[in-house]
């Protein structure tokens, strides 16, 4: 299997953007199934929630690379969509902005099959998921084309313009 997100973000010169667009992954992750029995990320405990990823993005943004996530979601949330929107002030504290879509609002979108992330734009990585959500075998699958590297920014792009930051977003349950 290709090496994870991060080892391509640790070589990031630039930027780094990352679309979302499955409603749920993993629903066996023991951290989600805490969450469905209650346990809530508490922002003020840095320690009780920051992790390897998170040391990943901090780096990047301070070597000064512009790390973006879109995430494309069905209203009402699915529980892991749910899930992901009460973990994301840890993404955002390590330094990257967060957006929501919610997925009637992207039906004139021409958008890729499958969660991307394009790096220094030319780099990408799609990750393959199973339908039950899992990383899929051939799960990580790198390219460096820039014309493909650029569609899947342009894709992003008109996802990022009209999704709605973190902050500002309140989710459909």
């Amino acid at each position: 299997m290709q090496p994870p997100a991060r080892e391509a973000l640790a070589k990031a010169r630039r930027s780094a953007i990352h679309l979302e667009t499955r409603d749920s992954y993993m629903l066996d992750d023991p951290a989600f199934i805490a969450w469905q029995n209650g346990r809530r990320l508490d922002i003020t405990d840095r320690s009780s929630w920051w992790n390897g990823w998170h040391d990943h993005v901090a780096a990047a943004v301070s070597r000064g690379v512009t790390v973006r996530r879109a995430r494309v979601v069905s209203e009402p949330l699915h529980p892991y969509a749910l899930y992901e929107y009460d973990l994301t002030p840890g993404n955002l504290a390590a330094g990257e902005a967060v957006r929501w879509l919610g997925r009637r609002h992207a039906v004139d979108l021409l958008l890729p099959a499958t969660d991307f992330w394009v790096f220094d734009d030319e780099t990408v990585l799609f990750h393959h998921f199973t339908g039950e959500g899992q990383l899929a075998a051939e799960g990580r699958e790198y390219r460096t084309d820039p014309d493909l590297a650029k569609a899947l920014t342009a894709a992003f792009e008109a996802v990022w313009d009209r999704a709605i930051p973190h902050t500002e977003y309140t989710p459909a349950i």
